[in-house]
């Protein structure tokens, strides 16, 4: 297998099976045995190309003699991964870009003779006529977000963030990673990581966070396997931060949808190793993830545990300082990591504050007197936000609002909620709410 053949197969995927990109391409670069270079185009080719199908699609409208609608969904694939290397790839030759997807199509299409030919006869065209075709003015068509989505996002972030967001969206998606300070330096890393051929940058206002480029699989990297770092995005860290978790012996930390681990292993870090962490999920498999990456960090202050985060569990009741709760969510702040979310029915959505509200009102009765309750989403929409912190808040008055302590890049934070844009900060969007239970 190919790089070209990797990715078609994971956009086939997440079209047949409704698979999430991220996991099915980690899963076939593993499964085809990439080596960095080759795992590096496919990665570009399959988001970029989900993170450009609707442009794609306005070109491939000028191209074609026919109807897009007509055309078979596999093909439809294979002449959105040449047009996109045409496009948008200028390390990649023209001819590369043309002979490489009928190639594809002769593997994949054997079904009908005529389809290598006409993927041909569209990327030739689409060579010859390269700038000279009509450009996409209409946001949906220039930055591929259904109109639905875009007119669902500018209620939430207003017209003027708008485009830089749908921009944001659509940049490659930095590696970001946080240094295990437990085990080394950050200065040590970016030498440990040199050696390997990695180039480290620090982050931008987060310490001990670097973002890194030319990486290949990140778990073959031998700084990675002796858990001198994890990945996590400089917003999802900053969330823990502003919790100001306690250093001592005696904290107790509950975070309560843990998977994939990073806000557990950040707060670990942050106690220096002592005190304990629950760090709970619903999903077995994840919480087998987690305490895999608790151990590879050498975090043994962390106790990995299955738990539904509606459900009761009493003997937690009012014995921890901190509890964290990054609930599940619509995800419209990771677009750019994750560009399938932009295709999903925003319907399929409306249910989540109902358990985002359900699981908040249960973790907050864990919570010690003055003790803080962190409220975090990946997502912008107000009524997984705001609107659940004031439903909360309305049956919960023994809980109130704390500002945020935050770095010297962000303004004064009076309200004790913070919403991170796309685009602003060099990182996800995300929300972040500290409530403290009054002693």
């Amino acid at each position: 297998m190919n790089a070209r053949e990797t990715a078609l197969d994971a956009l086939i995927a997440c079209r047949k099976r409704a698979a999430w990109s991220n996991g099915v391409l980690k899963d076939y670069i593993e499964r085809d045995r990439l080596d960095r270079r080759d795992a590096a185009l496919a990665t570009r080719l399959c988001y970029g190309i989900l993170q450009h199908r609707g442009m794609l699609d306005f070109f491939l409208k000028q191209l074609l003699t026919g109807k897009i609608k007509d055309l078979h969904p596999l093909v439809r694939d294979i002449l959105h991964m040449g047009l996109y290397q045409i496009y948008e790839l200028d390390k990649v030759p023209d001819s590369a870009a043309v002979n490489e997807s009928v190639a594809l199509a002769k593997k994949y299409c054997r079904w009908q003779r005529s389809v290598p030919g006409l993927v041909n006869a569209v990327l030739r065209n689409a060579v010859r006529t390269k700038g000279t075709l009509e450009q996409p003015t209409a946001l949906e068509d220039r930055y591929s977000h259904p109109k639905e989505l875009i007119d669902l996002l500018e209620s939430y972030v207003g017209k003027e963030k708008l485009e830089p967001m749908l921009a944001a969206n659509n940049d490659t998606p930095q590696t970001v990673v946080q240094v295990n300070t437990l085990r080394t330096s950050t200065d040590s890393l970016v030498e440990e990581l040199a050696r390997e051929d990695v180039a480290a940058l620090p982050h931008p206002w987060m310490p001990d966070c670097l973002v890194l480029s030319n990486t290949g699989n990140l778990e073959k990297l031998r700084a990675f396997q002796d858990g001198l770092f994890y990945v996590q995005d400089a917003a999802s860290r900053l969330a823990v931060l502003c919790a100001q978790i306690p250093k001592s012996e005696r904290t107790r930390v509950l975070d309560c949808c843990a998977a994939p681990g990073g806000k557990t292993f950040a707060a670990a870090i942050v106690m220096g190793g002592i005190g304990k962490i629950r760090s709970a999920d619903i999903h077995r498999h994840k919480t087998t993830l987690i305490q895999h990456g608790a151990d590879r960090l050498g975090l043994h202050n962390v106790l990995v545990r299955e738990q539904d985060a509606t459900e009761n569990h009493p003997t937690w009741y009012q014995k921890m300082d901190v509890v964290l709760a990054d609930v599940p969510c619509s995800g419209y702040g990771i677009i750019r990591k994750k560009p399938d979310i932009r295709y999903k029915d925003p319907k399929e959505m409306e249910r989540l504050p109902e358990i985002q509200l359900k699981i908040l009102c249960k973790q907050s009765e864990y919570v010690k007197p003055g003790g803080v309750l962190l409220y975090s989403t990946c997502t912008l929409v107000r009524r997984e936000n705001e609107g659940v912190l004031e439903a909360f808040l309305r049956h919960n008055p023994n809980f109130e609002l704390e500002p945020l302590e935050l770095p010297p890049v962000f303004p004064e934070n009076q309200t004790g909620m913070l919403t991170l844009v796309p685009g602003e900060y060099d990182t996800d969007g995300f929300f972040i709410a500290k409530l403290r239970r009054k002693a």
